[in-house]
């Protein structure tokens, strides 16, 4: 068998092995110059407001003890991890509006004294379709260290936002905060104050 012949039955059988810890594809988030540019404009819309408004009034419906929220929209409550996802399948909204979504809150995490640790695409194979998930990692910045108390102030937690995609359409983004129940680090802020900061 040629080489050429051996490298192709080698990607085939790569993808039918692959999984989310064994991508076929892993890469580094990058948005070209048009992308960036549409993002920017995008952020001054009517659009971005709506559905930022639109995350908002979920999260306030879902803190309402008579309200429900839309079944689009689903949060996480947990003593370590606390969060949300919205079925974007399940609405109207268009793949450019969602994509940029997903940077702006990145964005808005960054502004809040954040690091980021990874934005990257996976692209594996599940049983009935292609999945793709593109994720931004952050964590607090180092200057969170509190020398007097000697422990780390953790803000909100490690942050994570994920955008599944199957067969290249959009299915649900995650928005997820995660926080250490260590003696090393400090309480972690109120994940009320972070919505508040990313929806605004």
């Amino acid at each position: 068998m040629s080489d050429f012949w051996k490298k192709i039955k080698s990607l085939f059988q790569d993808s039918e092995e692959s999984s989310p810890s064994q991508p076929v594809v892993h890469e580094i988030i990058e948005r070209s110059e048009a992308e960036k540019m549409a993002y920017e404009k995008w952020k001054t819309t009517l659009s971005a407001k709506r559905m930022l408004d639109w995350l908002n009034n979920q999260y306030a419906a879902y803190l309402s003890p008579t309200a429900q929220t839309d079944d689009a929209v689903a949060f996480l409550n947990t003593p370590s991890a606390k969060g949300f996802v919205v079925h974007f399948h399940q609405t109207e909204y268009r793949k450019a509006e969602i994509l940029h979504l997903f940077d702006l809150l990145r964005e808005k995490v960054l502004e809040m004294n954040y690091n980021s640790y990874v934005s990257d695409v996976r692209t594996f194979n599940r049983p009935q379709w292609v999945e793709s998930v593109q994720r931004h990692y952050m964590k607090p910045s180092l200057n969170f260290y509190k020398k007097e108390a000697e422990k780390f102030n953790q803000g909100y937690g490690n942050i994570k936002i994920e955008l599944e995609f199957r067969n290249d359409k959009v299915y649900n983004l995650r928005f997820s905060a995660t926080t250490y129940q260590d003696q090393n680090f400090t309480k972690a802020d109120e994940f009320k104050e972070l919505m508040g900061m990313v929806l605004r």
